[in-house]
């Protein structure tokens, strides 16, 4: 009896196999590669250097008063009793104030370049909020402080008679036009903000300018408005961008010196009553100080740098961690 066979699939030719695809990297993309390997590791390294120099120089400083340096109010070097507890609250109170003012103004000027000017108009807008982050510090603080202030304090004085009830918004004096200048809200309000908007503004469209086409037609094809089309699909893909541009923001007011400086009044005891005269940072304080400080005040603005250093970084990374696990930052990483 003759046995049936079943013929098993036919074996594939050699010709057939995969085959993998490896394509010869240049001496050009070598080189390449190599210049921006070390131009990453350059970053780190000088970063590093810089944590490492702050660290040895401040010392001296926290060797005579220890945890103390967190906590105290006052700075008199020659008693040791010194500390950033009231300059470093002071400092970041001038840059929220400042993101107060800046967040809106960004994040819609953002909205309004990425969804609504026109192609021509795009493209100056674009250049102008560019030319804005250009403007050296130095522009901003004498316009604020032979321009602004006089104007502002008026509001200031509004403000306080009005909204007094409110403990931030309260002047002991309110009064006397001489106790709103030289404010922490003159500072933070124009000053500092305007150092931040451009930040804001720039990460922002950038983001919202990558929301996925295919998402934006099938809001249209529901029948959704123009709003509605940037309140469903826009915002919710770039909330992550625009808080870690918040965020940057944050930092950036954080370090400004020059716009501090020129419209402060210093003090050195915590003033929670924004429109009265007075306010202190650690870079203004740094600035302030360091040309006449002898070599315990040094240690001592070296530590404060070094707090200040660490908070900013702490700031950046967070803010730098939001975006790449955000879905924007996720496709232009892909990009």
């Amino acid at each position: 009896m003759a046995v049936a066979v079943t013929p098993g699939p036919p074996s594939a030719p050699s010709d057939d196999r995969p085959r993998t695809i490896v394509t010869s990297v240049s001496g050009g993309d070598r080189i390449f590669r190599f210049v921006m390997r070390m131009a990453g590791l350059a970053v780190l390294v000088i970063t590093g250097l810089i944590l490492v120099f702050l660290v040895l120089r401040s010392l001296t400083a926290f060797r005579a008063v220890g945890f103390h340096f967190f906590t105290t109010s006052t700075w008199f070097i020659n008693t040791n009793q010194f500390g950033i507890a009231a300059i470093l609250p002071l400092g970041v109170l001038v840059a929220v104030i400042a993101l107060i003012i800046a967040f809106p103004v960004g994040v819609a000027t953002a909205l309004f370049i990425a969804e609504y000017a026109p192609p021509r108009l795009r493209r100056t807008l674009i250049a102008v909020i560019d030319l804005m982050a250009a403007i050296p510090s130095i522009i901003v603080a004498l316009f604020a402080l032979y321009f602004v202030m006089p104007r502002i304090l008026g509001t200031a004085a509004w403000l306080s008679h009005h909204l007094g009830f409110i403990p931030f918004f309260h002047n002991r004096l309110p009064n006397a036009p001489a106790s709103y200048v030289a404010s922490t809200f003159i500072a933070g309000v124009f000053g500092v903000s305007v150092m931040v908007i451009p930040i804001i503004t720039s990460l922002c469209r950038q983001v919202f300018s990558q929301a996925p086409q295919g998402e934006r037609e099938a809001a249209y094809a529901l029948g959704s408005t123009k709003w509605g089309m940037i309140r469903t699909v826009v915002l919710p893909y770039g909330r992550a961008g625009v808080i870690g541009a918040s965020m940057l923001g944050l930092g950036r007011a954080l370090g400004e010196t020059i716009v501090v400086s020129f419209i402060l009044t210093p003090i050195y005891f915590f003033n929670w009553h924004v429109l009265e005269s007075g306010g202190n940072s650690v870079t203004y304080m740094i600035a302030n100080r360091v040309l006449d400080a002898g070599s315990k005040e040094i240690s001592a603005l070296f530590a404060a740098g070094l707090i200040l250093f660490a908070m900013t970084l702490v700031i950046n990374t967070i803010a730098a961690i939001i975006i790449n696990r955000s879905r924007s930052g996720a496709t232009a990483s892909a990009d």
